[in-house]
């Protein structure tokens, strides 16, 4: 990169005003490096999603998943009913895969920005898009677009609705 060659060049080079320049160029580039470094190393975030061998959507939001930065762990499941339960999925709630972040729930299509948002609340214990609606993430197929809603459950098991889409 154009931006490291002139670092390097500056390192090597002295300053008019001698050793101090040059010692305070140097700790400035380091502080530089090491903040672009932190940057570069930043991780992404994990989800696990748990979805049936046969479904191709839960494919679908995978791939939206991983195009957003996250990092997904995929397992297929033969009894999703059960993984549901074990998670405190709510049948009102359901739809066709299972995600898990942090230790919470992320139940059907949800946006990445909901899901961003739920690692902040320390008051769900997951959010939903229950069903499959029409224009969601991993189910945008054609121009069909039904309104949805994204549904925080809390610790209280009431819901709370956090976003409606279109």
């Amino acid at each position: 990169m154009r931006w490291q060659r002139w670092l390097r060049l500056q390192l090597k080079t002295r300053g008019k005003q001698g050793s101090y320049m040059s010692r305070k160029l140097r700790i400035s580039a380091l502080a530089a490096l090491l903040v672009s470094g932190a940057i570069h190393a930043a991780e992404p975030l994990i989800i696990d999603v748990h979805r049936d061998a046969n479904c191709g959507c839960c494919k679908d939001w995978i791939s939206y998943l991983e195009d957003n930065g996250f990092a997904v762990r995929d397992h297929v499941e033969r009894n999703m009913r059960s993984v549901k339960q074990d998670l405190g999925v709510e049948p009102r709630l359901a739809s066709c895969h299972t995600g898990v972040i942090n230790g919470k729930f992320v139940e059907g299509h949800v946006p990445v920005a909901q899901i961003l948002e739920l690692r902040k609340r320390s008051d769900l214990l997951g959010i939903a898009v229950p069903g499959m609606p029409a224009g969601s993430p991993g189910m945008e197929h054609g121009d069909a677009k039904h309104a949805y809603e994204v549904i925080g459950l809390t610790r209280s098991g009431q819901d709370e609705v956090l976003a409606k889409y279109p």
